[in-house]
């Protein structure tokens, strides 16, 4: 499976005459329609909010700290980019909210069930992670079934586990050095969402500047290819599967981290969000490929949007039809992208 294509880069004997001209744009210049179009949407978004919400509650330091430095944005940029790293490669991990799940689930239980230290019991939290993406990698990659049937098999299995480890009950841990890993205010925002911002860029750095980056946009747009030209397909597909299974594991810490507890049963309800988001990051920054930057865009774009209908009146039904429509329009547009780049 794969959701964009490469093509190779044809060689051009300059003219003389051609030497002379001037230099192209950067990158980041070429093409500012496609590739900032959703910035200019949401700032267009945002200033129909500003007006439009009553008593001016859209403008307030409260407001933007619920939009970029709420949990469930922390939580999401984690999760998003897991997704990314496993669709870079072209494949799917739905397993991603249940494996969330399950990590918060054993960082409470042995945090604060069974006395563990908080530090072991997150590492205990990124182990089950790590395990959760290899088994994953072993039914895609090894024995090479469909990535979309054993993630999501994996993902009711996982989420069963949990239920059974936590016996169905709300979970509780606390630790005030655990909770101020992730809420310790720095310039008026959670340290987690730095996290969140470095885990973006580092991801950007590594897909476009190291040959690893190169290698998983090679193997998601063409595996076979990228084996005959001695690609170690095989062993960076399993690494990314457990590469998501860490990042997923990392949500769920941040989760118990800042609410001093975990519900397993509100796990599925991140797998939609995270996934709307990745899509649609692929229609900002570097349109129609999955990139962490764009993703990082789309989240809060769709923070925004909630959170502004939100206070305009709507009921909290309005989430799950902002996020629904979002994976919707963000797939199409990631369609449409691709078709124009093949008829180019």
């Amino acid at each position: 499976m794969s959701d964009t294509e490469q093509l190779p880069a044809t060689a051009v004997a300059a003219a003389p005459e051609q030497l002379t001209e001037p230099r192209r744009r950067p990158a980041w210049l070429q093409n500012p329609a496609a590739k900032y179009s959703l910035l200019v949407v949401w700032a267009a978004m945002a200033a129909y909010f500003w007006f439009a919400v009553p008593g001016g509650l859209f403008h307030t330091t409260g407001t933007f700290r619920s939009i970029f430095g709420s949990m469930q944005a922390m939580v999401l940029v984690f999760l998003a980019m897991s997704a990314v790293i496993t669709l870079v490669v072209g494949e799917f991990d739905l397993s991603i909210a249940s494996v969330m799940g399950i990590s918060a689930t054993t960082a409470a239980v042995l945090g604060g069930l069974h006395d563990v230290n908080p530090v072991l019991a997150c590492l205990a939290a990124i182990g089950v992670g790590a395990l959760a993406g290899a088994a994953n990698a072993f039914f895609v990659v090894v024995m090479g079934v469909s990535s979309f049937v054993v993630t999501l098999g994996m993902g009711t299995v996982w989420m069963g586990v949990a239920e059974m480890v936590s016996h169905n009950n709300y979970v509780s841990m606390s630790s005030p050095g655990l909770k101020s890993f992730a809420t310790t205010s720095v310039l008026g925002m959670p340290v987690a969402f730095y996290y969140g911002v470095g885990l973006a860029l580092v991801l950007a750095y590594l897909l476009a500047w190291t040959p690893l980056g190169r290698s998983m946009i090679f193997i998601g747009a063409n595996p076979e290819v990228a084996r005959l030209a001695g690609v170690r397909v095989a062993p960076i597909r399993f690494g990314a599967y457990v590469a998501g299974g860490v990042l997923a594991a990392f949500a769920g810490i941040l989760i118990v981290a800042s609410v001093g507890s975990f519900d397993n049963s509100t796990s599925s309800s991140y797998l939609l969000p995270a996934l709307a988001a990745v899509f649609l990051g692929t229609a900002v920054i570097q349109p129609g490929m999955f990139n962490p930057l764009g993703t990082l865009v789309a989240i809060y774009f769709l923070q925004t949007g909630i959170l502004g209908l939100q206070l305009l009146g709507y009921d909290t039904w309005i989430q799950n039809v902002f996020y629904g429509l979002g994976l919707v329009v963000a797939v199409t547009l990631a369609k449409v992208v691709r078709d124009r780049a093949k008829g180019a």
